[in-house]
């Protein structure tokens, strides 16, 4: 079973202090969608709104047709996996996930046919006994995903669920949590501030900045189109430099600055801009050439290689590009301090009204 969620005009915060300011979206029942942002831009918050851990100071959550605002968090059908893990050092592992089930008048039976299917479920059979201080994390963090579906939440929350995790169990738990989701159907609601994390595991990703939506759609949606400077930086175009968009001979032309030669704009979505402009790429995108060597067809200027490290498949590049400093990433290792040639294609790049002066034209 799952549910459907519309939050609708969420304003909420602790003491006085605002952090959600007017949030409204829509989940699909059976849906995983991922809160991705920055520390400090809201996520945890409305997790913890949406649990009945932190009552709203206006707005609606609504589940199917039932509306759950003020309802206790043990009445809103749902259940929540937390960072931390939250289990009960003193119990064992069948105690810590039966505990919920003993709250809710289970029979003895019912818990144990119960605990061993959750253990089942996520490859722990024969661990009920065991204290969960002897486990390791990546086993603490499937006890308490255990202990969430045990209950068999509608939604479940998950706070990011992974980051006490290294690098390797964090991509084995990951899947694990996605297939469970995919083969029992709850809808999923998880916070990370992992981009590769988010577009791994949601169907639909919901970007908070400073306790708004800056931007939601499918993992596809928001990396090939970003609906802002924000959301392009954050979904891993760090790199910017600026130019000039300016309009002749029926067309969009963007200028770079240190470039040499205007070219084409190639996004509708900059075609009402004029003037200054910020220009977002992401550093595997674009192409480096040693100065002798012609670039492709393209934005081509002259840089100078600062650093380089190896990453495994490539290297990585820090250039300087006139007063920019760019990362980009290139097959072969390129001499420090030596001139290269940087290839910009146009359809890497993503175009936004320049801060300093972010009027569109009409």
């Amino acid at each position: 079973m799952s549910d459907s969620l519309q939050v609708t005009d969420l304003v909420a915060g602790y003491s006085k202090t605002p952090v959600l300011d007017g949030i409204s979206f829509s989940i699909q029942p059976g849906e995983f969608v991922a809160l991705l942002g920055p520390s400090g831009c809201g996520k945890t918050t409305l997790l913890q709104v949406l649990a009945g851990f932190l009552k709203p100071a206006s707005g609606s959550l609504v589940t199917n047709t039932t509306d759950i605002t003020n309802l206790p968090p043990e009445h809103r059908n749902m259940a929540m996996v937390f960072q931390s893990y939250a289990l009960w050092p003193h119990m064992t592992v069948f105690q810590n996930i039966a505990y919920a089930l003993k709250l809710r008048k289970k029979s003895q039976a019912e818990i144990e046919q119960k605990v061993s299917e959750v253990l089942e479920l996520v490859n722990l059979t024969g661990y009920e006994h065991r204290p969960v201080t002897g486990l390791s994390g990546g086993q603490r963090q499937r006890i308490a995903l255990a202990r969430a579906l045990a209950v068999e939440p509608s939604i479940l929350l998950l706070d990011e669920p992974l980051s006490n995790l290294d690098a390797r169990v964090r991509a084995s738990v990951r899947h694990e949590i996605k297939s469970l989701q995919k083969k029992l159907g709850f809808t999923a609601i998880m916070v990370t501030h992992d981009q590769e994390e988010a577009m791994s595991m949601a169907d639909k990703v919901i970007i908070l900045n400073q306790g708004k939506i800056e931007q939601a759609g499918s993992p596809e949606s928001l990396y090939c189109s970003p609906a802002s400077a924000f959301v392009a930086d954050f979904m891993g175009a760090e790199n910017k430099l600026t130019g000039t968009v300016y309009h002749k001979q029926d067309k969009d032309w963007l200028k770079l600055d240190h470039c040499d030669a205007p070219l084409p704009v190639p996004y509708t979505s900059a075609s009402s801009y004029e003037g200054r402009v910020d220009v977002y790429f992401r550093s595997n995108e674009v192409s480096l050439a040693p100065e002798a060597n012609t670039a492709d067809q393209g934005f081509p200027a002259e840089a100078i290689v600062l650093q380089r490290s190896y990453m495994g498949q490539g290297y990585r590049h820090s250039i300087k590009l006139g007063d920019a400093t760019c990362i980009v990433d290139h097959d072969k290792a390129l001499d420090e301090q030596s001139l290269v040639q940087i290839n910009l294609p146009p359809e890497a790049l993503h175009i936004y009204p320049a801060r300093e002066n972010s009027a569109i034209a009409g």
